[in-house]
This record gives structure tokens, C-alpha cells and sequence, in this order.
């Protein structure tokens, strides 16, 4: 409902997308964070970066990495599957609606 966008989204609304947003990032990093601890490391391993990414240290562990590595693949999936099928879902309903149009100057019109 395009013509009532600025009635839907006040911004009580805005703050609940943010605060979802927040949320959602928060318990990743925490679950991630988590799952790392539970891991072994050998003594002898030094990490030459002062940045470590989450699949560098994984990679480093000397225990079983499998429960830690699907856990890393499902939030990639939740996370970057789940909002790029949302966008593609959406696109698709805009361009079906403007491909019902019936005059091709109101077509030209809405895809420019």
C-alpha cells in the first residue's frame, strides 16, 4: 500500500524495526561468541592479526569444528537468505502490478 506508507510507518514502527534489528544482531554475536568458547585450542597457536574473524579462530581449533561451522552456515542463511528472498518477493509483486497496467504509456511510465 504505497499511497498509505507514511500512515504505516510511524516511527513507533521505525523504533520496533530497530530494535528487532539490534536484537537479532545481539543474540548472533552472542551465540556465535558462545559456540566458540566451547572449543579447544591448541597452546602452541598464535594469531598474527589484532583482528580476528569468527572462521579464522574456528579454523585454529584443535577440537571438532562441525556443530560451529552449521551454526555459521544457518546464520548465514537466516540472515542473508531470509531478507534477500523478502526483497525479491516484494520487487516481484511491484513488477507484476505494473506489468497489469493496461496502456503502455502508464507501463513506460511506472518503470521509469
Amino acid at each position: 500500500h504505497p499511497l498509505r506508507y507514511t500512515v504505516i510507518m510511524n516511527p513507533q514502527i521505525c523504533g520496533l524495526l530497530v530494535l528487532v534489528s539490534w536484537i537479532i544482531s545481539v543474540l548472533n554475536s552472542m551465540t556465535q561468541s558462545l559456540m566458540v568458547l566451547q572449543l579447544s585450542f591448541c597452546t602452541d597457536m598464535e594469531i598474527h592479526h589484532f583482528f580476528c574473524e569468527l572462521n579464522q579462530i574456528v579454523g585454529n581449533a584443535c577440537s571438532d569444528t562441525f556443530l560451529n561451522d552449521m551454526m555459521m552456515y544457518l546464520a548465514i542463511v537466516l540472515l542473508g537468505g531470509v531478507p534477500l528472498a523478502g526483497i525479491m518477493y516484494s520487487y516481484s509483486k511491484i513488477v507484476s502490478t505494473i506489468c497489469r497496467i493496461s496502456s503502455a504509456q502508464g507501463k513506460y511510465k511506472a518503470f521509469s
